[in-house]
């Protein structure tokens, strides 16, 4: 009897035991513990890490998906999402460089490019191009970077807000230091660094360069292609609308040169037409925000006077380059404002 007792008790406890497991899960709406899993955890096997089975009655709520980066910065400029604004002006199928490969103009950019300046004798572009790229590479050294690697760029203006500002050791420390036309840096170390990298000049503006820096040309007209050619070889051109140099002394291997495609780009997308056509600033700039994943810009503006001089110079006409009618300064100091708002590009000011 006792027996029987005994075992009726525990037939009677394991039934309402499994009623109440049965009453738990059918009230959760699962037939068992939820685990949650996050792709792209990964144990030693390579299989998505379980986590510990969710308690009953709580919800979870699954992690916002988010987008691969595409370098090793902690946060890529080109990735896009953050901001609906960038992405809708940015177009990276455009290479700021002009090569071999990319040579062929399409005709509304030629007939653009060539008004910029004026043309005193027609050229045939293509063929002086050819002439060029025997003596430069023209590759694009830029489909080599590593997205591995957090390549952080410093594009450096020539505003006169830099004198005293202290910045030239955060200036070195980036992958690439992009410099625009004179640029001096002997004398002025402690205020804008000196290293450089990447600097950028037209005929007109044009000086030697030591072998490890990349000389940058933004070529105005097909004259310039000449004068580059020319200036790297026979030395035979001395005059465009001023004196040039008649030789440039640079690593031949490290002369790159603008693409007038990525030059209307801007103008189109960024500048929005507003002035003739974009400064050498806004050039640089948005070279910098396609070919790096980090931006920093030092001495773009006026300084805390207002005057727009160079840092090497006391400039009595300053804010005469506000006045020329070929670039709109407030425009542009108007966008830059915008990139830094959505965090596409790191602006240091004057103090």
């Amino acid at each position: 009897m006792r027996c029987s007792l005994r075992i009726w008790i525990l037939s009677t406890t394991a039934l309402l035991f499994i009623m109440s497991l049965l009453f738990t899960f059918s009230h959760n709406g699962t037939e068992a513990p939820v685990y949650s899993e996050r792709a792209g955890w990964a144990s030693a096997g390579g299989h998505p890490v379980r986590l510990v089975p969710g308690y009953p009655g709580v919800r979870h709520h699954p992690a916002a998906p988010s987008l691969a980066k595409d370098c090793a910065c902690r946060y890529c400029l080109r990735q896009p999402g953050p901001s609906t604004w960038f992405d809708s002006h940015y177009d990276n199928a455009i290479s700021p460089m002009w090569t071999l490969e990319n040579r062929e103009l399409p005709p509304d950019v030629h007939r653009w490019w060539m008004k910029l300046q004026p043309q005193f004798k027609s050229h045939n572009t293509p063929e002086i191009l050819s002439q060029l790229f025997q003596i430069i590479p023209g590759q694009n050294p830029y489909k080599q970077l590593d997205p591995l690697m957090c390549c952080r760029c410093a594009v450096v203006g020539n505003s006169g807000n830099l004198r005293g500002s202290g910045y030239g050791k955060d200036i070195d420390g980036h992958n690439f230091i992009m410099r625009i036309n004179q640029a001096p840096t002997l004398g002025f170390e402690n205020d804008v660094g000196s290293k450089t990298t990447h600097h950028f000049m037209y005929p007109e503006s044009a000086k030697n360069l030591p072998a490890n820096v990349s000389f940058v040309l933004v070529p105005f007209k097909a004259l310039d292609l000449l004068w580059i050619t020319s200036a790297l070889s026979t030395g035979k051109i001395h005059f465009t609308y001023a004196p040039v140099k008649h030789f440039l002394r640079v690593d031949k291997d490290k002369v790159q040169i603008y693409n007038p495609a990525f030059f209307k780009y801007i103008h189109d997308s960024w500048t929005e037409h507003h002035g003739r056509y974009p400064s050498t600033g806004m050039l640089v700039l948005f070279f910098a925000l396609h070919v790096c994943d980090e931006v920093n810009v030092y001495g773009f503006g006026a300084d805390n006077h207002g005057n727009w001089h160079h840092y090497w110079e006391n400039n009595r006409y300053a804010g005469e380059f506000r006045k020329t009618g070929v670039h709109d300064a407030d425009f542009e100091a108007q966008l830059i404002d915008t990139l830094a708002r959505e965090e596409k590009i790191k602006v240091y000011r004057s103090t």
